[in-house]
């Protein structure tokens, strides 16, 4: 009988995470500060994160930083995670291809976000940090963040966007069960939501904005700082587990993938899954495939722009080298919250200008198809997001069917839909819409990126 799950035992969880930027070779541009457009230092970032933090975000010489017993310990509860052979999906496809995901979705929270959350809240709680802010698209990483506050006794809040928060109310609800504090946003407890608000009181929110709002609250709380779930160098480091896991358990399926897969909305989970995979392309020449896949509604790989641009909304963050669709690009109102992000993190971004990773969009009915497939064939109901990579994994799969080649395909499944049913209802009802970003679109909002330096 051939394998189904690859495990590992506790053991063999990763002892220290992977930085990719010390094996580049194109190191990516210096974040900025938004105020002088100067290199940022430790110091100018300690404002907003803890002092661990910013040396792992500023770190390119080290690739392997150590993981904190505290955290690796509580890493434990779900991981290794399983590497699964999508035997189902290859039959119902009659592809050559040998297809394999890296099932997230068993995490307490449903999501990758926890690999990160337990490590933010380790660090800060290590510095006598007592309260955090974070913004949440879909929720799956406030919910992380809620349950990683609770394990060290901190206190946070979340601004949640706002058609997020009312397309999934039992997130939400998730995050209040571990004690969180959530806000719609924009919401009128900051200056950034309440003039967002008054140019546009029927906005439904972006992740753009709800940063804003959480870093404003961050700054003016005593003993606080900010946590982000995607777009920081840090948060890439931490999410490597998925890809180093993975890493032992292609080799225990005497296999190497030919292509890697990840949804992509700032590059958590994307990075998670291919950092370590492509570690061997930079460090020893290997030949493989690394593709983002991202929604055709927020298309900022495929067809963004690459400037220095903000992080937010309302100009708050430093200013990060990315490929972008512009700070203030509002995003359609897709069920994969997760990847409703203007830009994408500077690591991947110069990866991607160097051609080393590839990028796909995918619209919005695809991916429900997608989804709706791998449901049924592998007994998963996966969250919106993940459904970008299975369409992308499908679509590589026929390839391979066509060119008459086997190939092997790994994919993250990061996460599970289970609390997204709303927009598997709308969609077998066929109320879900397709978003395409139009050219008229993006070129008004690439406009006035050059006058940002």
């Amino acid at each position: 009988m051939s394998t189904k799950k690859f495990l590992l035992e506790e053991k063999e969880i990763p002892t220290a995470w992977y930085n990719i930027a010390a094996d580049m070779k194109q190191k990516p541009l210096p974040v900025l500060h938004p105020g002088t457009k100067q290199p940022m230092t430790a110091e100018d970032w300690y404002p907003l994160f803890a002092k661990e933090l910013v040396a792992q975000e500023m770190n390119v010489t080290d690739p392997w930083i150590e993981i904190p017993d505290e955290v690796r310990d509580l890493y434990k509860i779900w991981r290794p995670t399983p590497l699964v052979r999508a035997f189902g999906l290859e039959k119902a496809l009659d592809t050559p291809a040998h297809i394999y995901f890296k099932n997230e979705s068993v995490s307490p929270v449903g999501s990758h976000k926890l690999n990160s959350a337990l490590a933010q809240a380790y660090f800060c709680k290590k510095e006598g940090i007592t309260n955090i802010t974070t913004e949440t698209g879909a929720g799956q990483w406030g919910a992380a963040l809620a349950y990683a506050a609770k394990a060290f006794g901190l206190e946070l809040a979340v601004y949640m966007v706002k058609i997020s928060y009312e397309q999934k109310p039992y997130r939400r609800s998730i995050m209040q069960t571990y004690g969180a504090v959530v806000i719609a946003s924009p919401s009128m407890s900051t200056k950034a939501g309440r003039k967002i608000l008054t140019d546009n009181p029927n906005y439904q929110g972006s992740l753009g904005t709800a940063i804003s709002e959480a870093i404003e609250l961050a700054m003016q709380t005593p003993n606080c700082k900010y946590t982000l779930g995607s777009v920081l160098n840090h948060v890439m480091l931490h999410q490597t587990v998925i890809g180093l896991e993975a890493e032992k358990q292609m080799a225990m399926a005497d296999e190497y993938p030919d292509i890697v897969i990840g949804c992509f909305g700032g590059g958590s989970n994307f990075s998670g899954i291919a950092f370590p995979f492509l570690r061997h392309k930079l460090t020893a020449g290997r030949e493989i495939r690394l593709i983002a896949a991202e929604p055709a509604s927020c298309p900022k790989l495929t067809r963004g722009q690459f400037q220095y641009d903000f992080g937010d909304e309302a100009g708050y963050t430093p200013l990060l080298p990315m490929f972008t669709l512009g700070h203030s690009f509002a995003p359609a109102h897709i069920h994969a919250g997760g990847l409703r992000y203007h830009g994408a993190g500077s690591i991947v971004s110069q990866l991607r200008k160097d051609n080393l990773i590839e990028a796909v969009d995918v619209n919005q009915l695809d991916t429900f198809e997608a989804a709706m497939l791998f449901s049924r064939v592998e007994g998963i109901i996966p969250a919106p997001e993940s459904a970008h990579a299975i369409a992308v994994a499908i679509q590589e799969a026929e390839q391979a069917k066509k060119e008459g080649r086997p190939k092997t395909i790994l994919f993250n499944l990061s996460g599970h839909g289970l609390i997204d049913m709303t927009a598997y209802e709308q969609y077998i009802a066929g109320d879900l819409s397709n978003y395409t970003l139009t050219d008229n679109e993006l070129a008004g909002t690439l406009q006035g990126l050059e006058q940002i330096i």
